[in-house]
């Protein structure tokens, strides 16, 4: 059994969806693992992990605008906004989604279904470097 760490940043342009499946690929050939297991984990309080539909992109759009009627930055009792209004709001978000993704590998390659892709997803307006680890463990 063998097991690897790789990071990598990601700059997003604020709220949305950005499809990481490629570099989180480009980590599992680079370890050579044929069998096992990626754990994909952002190390960030503001952002998340999903894996989304990757084949229309009206459906990242649905989704961030899902969020938005969710939990809405002008809502009510919010105490903690020392980075301004999207700061509560942002941590809600990422709490009721994920910071990690951990997704089988076969003969080498992600088992991701057809239409799915790894996505980080930005809660916050403003532009952000967004780092990623990614642990695959197999043979």
């Amino acid at each position: 059994m063998n097991s690897q760490t790789c990071f990598f940043d990601v700059l997003t342009r604020g709220k949305g969806l950005y499809e990481i499946t490629s570099q989180v690929q480009r980590v599992l050939q680079s370890a050579s693992i044929q069998e096992g297991v990626v754990t994909v984990f952002i190390r960030h309080t503001s952002a998340s992990l999903v894996i989304f539909e990757n084949a229309d992109p009206s459906a990242s759009r649905d989704l961030v605008s899902f969020f938005e009627r969710l939990v809405p930055e002008n809502g009510v009792g919010y105490t903690h906004t020392l980075e301004g209004p999207d700061d509560m709001t942002s941590h809600i978000r990422m709490a009721l989604t994920r910071t990690s993704e951990l997704v089988p590998v076969s003969k080498g390659r992600m088992v991701l279904g057809t239409w799915q892709g790894i996505f980080l997803f930005e809660h916050r307006r403003a532009a952000q470097s967004r780092q990623i680890a990614v642990n695959v463990t197999g043979c």
